[in-house]
């Protein structure tokens, strides 16, 4: 058997458009079903209870330190995506950069929506701007260093934690021994005091709804056309 007969035989059946009619009428049930399954569960999100943020977290930015509060600039909420990008490397993480190159075209339309971005790393801020402009992205990207911010909210781990496995991520116990840093997205509310509090986290396969280029490859036959978890994914001026 040939690929192209092997690949041919692998196909749903063709049928009338009849057939293709009523199949897609069973579907779109399903489809609805799981649409007001997410509402619910998006609306059981926003009524998390809220972390008080005491800690003064201050990152390193193009034009100097700033403050959580600073990067909230004139919205109440803030999203963070929390960035792999180690000190001392040389490595861009693939996936990272995948949800990245979506976020500029997102962000347009954040600020009517009273949210502020930012993505944070522990890399050097002049290591985060050469990454920036190698990739094109314009949206604001600051340094956590060696501070507690990346710990505190478990994407980066000791290597203690991952000698023994016992890093906390994705909410339970993870070994992680490739990399002391790892992803996700954290969201933040400040109140009229200016108060801020810690709403949500998200890591593995959280933020992976944040990937618009899997969304559309979803609606095709092929899918997401992987050999292996984003087999084909690499950072965009690569492929």
């Amino acid at each position: 058997m040939t690929a192209e007969t092997k690949a041919k035989s692998e196909n749903p059946p063709v049928v009338s458009r009849a057939e293709w009619l009523s199949a897609r009428k069973a579907l779109i049930a399903r489809e609805l079903d799981m649409t007001h399954q997410l509402d619910a569960l998006r609306a059981q999100r926003r009524q998390l209870p809220w972390v008080r943020i005491d800690k003064p977290y201050v990152f390193e930015g193009p034009a100097g330190q700033c403050t959580l509060d600073d990067l909230f600039g004139d919205q109440s909420q803030l999203a963070i995506y929390h960035f792999m990008l180690t000190p001392g490397s040389d490595h861009i993480c693939d996936g990272c950069a995948f949800i990245s190159d979506h976020i500029d075209a997102a962000r347009q339309h954040f600020q009517h929506a009273d949210l502020a971005f930012s993505a944070v790393s522990r890399a050097p801020i002049l290591r985060i701007e050469a990454v920036k402009d190698r990739m094109g992205w314009s949206f604001p990207w600051v340094s956590s260093g060696e501070t507690d911010f990346n710990y505190d909210f478990n994407v980066s781990f000791s290597k203690e934690d991952r000698a023994d496995g016992g890093a906390s991520y994705n909410y339970g116990k993870a070994k992680i021994q490739n990399s002391p840093d790892m992803f996700g997205v954290s969201i933040f509310a400040k109140d009229g005091s200016g108060t801020i509090y810690h709403t949500y986290s998200t890591y593995h396969r959280g933020p992976e709804l944040l990937i618009g280029a899997f969304n559309w490859l979803d609606l095709t036959p092929k899918g997401r056309n992987e050999n292996g978890t984003m087999s084909w994914v690499k950072l965009h001026d690569e492929y």
